[in-house]
């Protein structure tokens, strides 16, 4: 326990200086007062669409994992929700996106899902939004030679490569999951193999255990029809994310197509993934000034928008998923108890 605190512990500040620098990033050359006057002077009516069209996205979130589950346990949509807000308001307030435990944790306590078969369908998740959030970028692969100011933000490397580097990592990702998937004996025997010479014999059955049951979360990905209904419906999810970037773009005094929104959404998901403070905070913010300063927006519009669109995106989920986690009753330090017994369950 003393040693996971610890690397929690490391891992917390390490996202802390990554945000420091990104903020950094994103702030300069910035007049802080102009970009209040823009934050004052904004229309937030148009927050309250953007809001509605985030929450349908949310929604559909929890119908994909309602589907990506149905070969383990068919658990309906409209209790699926409650536990995808519970996950994202676990990402937004503790690190290493520990809202993706919390949110496995949870739905073991209410269907008596295994851990480890959520979390495969969850990395399965993961993957399959990182491959669109490409195809958001490969989509306005001609515009991206305009796109100067972002090499800056993103450590000096152009967005072709980071698009590039995300292809293999995402696409690399996604074929070792359906080689699993599609093989689940012969994984079963290197994952043995590689356990008898690798772990400790005391841990052995454990690994083994978990081991399993986390193939066994991948039971989705065996059939092609399960998987276009997956990428299809993270499609759907990510245009109705971007549908809030546009709504809340009419809060502001500029206008840029909706192909250059779903440029933003992928680059800033993509740095999204970079360790960061809970939050996203930096992460978020600097890409998003720089793919829209990219495009002529004047940068403290940039940063006005980029700053309420954060807010926008980060408040009512984490509020909605602290009431439901809350009628839960389980805290982040039961979670972390349930995950460490999770090996020892048949």
């Amino acid at each position: 326990m003393i040693e996971y605190a610890v690397m929690r512990r490391w891992q917390f500040w390490l996202g802390v200086i990554i945000s420091i620098v990104f903020l950094y990033l994103a702030l300069r050359g910035l007049h802080l007062g102009e970009v209040w006057e823009q934050v004052q002077a904004a229309n937030y009516w148009w927050l309250i669409p953007g809001i509605l069209v985030y929450f349908l996205a949310v929604w559909a979130r929890a119908w994909r994992w309602h589907y990506l589950l149905r070969p383990i346990k068919a658990v309906p949509t409209r209790v699926m929700f409650p536990v995808v807000c519970i996950g994202y308001m676990g990402n937004n307030i503790y690190p290493a996106r520990a809202g993706e435990v919390l949110r496995a944790v949870i739905l073991k306590q209410q269907e008596e899902v295994p851990v480890s078969a959520s979390l495969a369908t969850i990395i399965v998740e993961r993957i399959f939004d990182g491959v669109v959030m490409l195809g958001f970028i490969f989509v306005n692969l001609g515009e991206l030679a305009r796109l100067t100011d972002g090499a800056d933000v993103i450590g000096q490397a152009s967005i072709q490569q980071i698009a590039i580097l995300g292809t293999l990592a995402f696409g690399g990702a996604l074929l070792v999951f359906f080689l699993v998937a599609i093989f689940p004996l012969q994984a079963s025997k290197v994952i043995t193999v590689l356990s008898n010479h690798l772990v400790p014999e005391r841990w052995r059955a454990k690994v083994l255990g978990i081991s399993q049951r986390f193939l066994g979360g991948l039971q989705s990905l065996r059939s092609p029809r399960d998987v276009m209904m997956v990428f299809v419906t993270s499609v759907v999810i990510w245009l109705l994310e971007t549908g809030k970037y546009w709504f809340v773009m009419h809060a502001f005094p500029f206008e840029v197509s909706f192909f250059t929104l779903m440029l933003m959404n992928g680059v800033v998901n993509l740095a999204t993934t970079i360790p960061s403070a809970p939050g996203y905070i930096g992460t978020f913010d600097a890409p998003g000034i720089a793919v829209l300063a990219a495009y002529g927006v004047e940068r403290a519009i940039a940063a006005g928008y980029t700053l309420v669109l954060h807010v926008a995106l980060w408040v009512p989920i984490t509020a909605l998923g602290a009431y439901y986690l809350a009628q839960e009753g389980v805290r982040w330090s039961e979670a972390q108890a349930q995950l460490k017994g999770e090996g020892a369950q048949p």
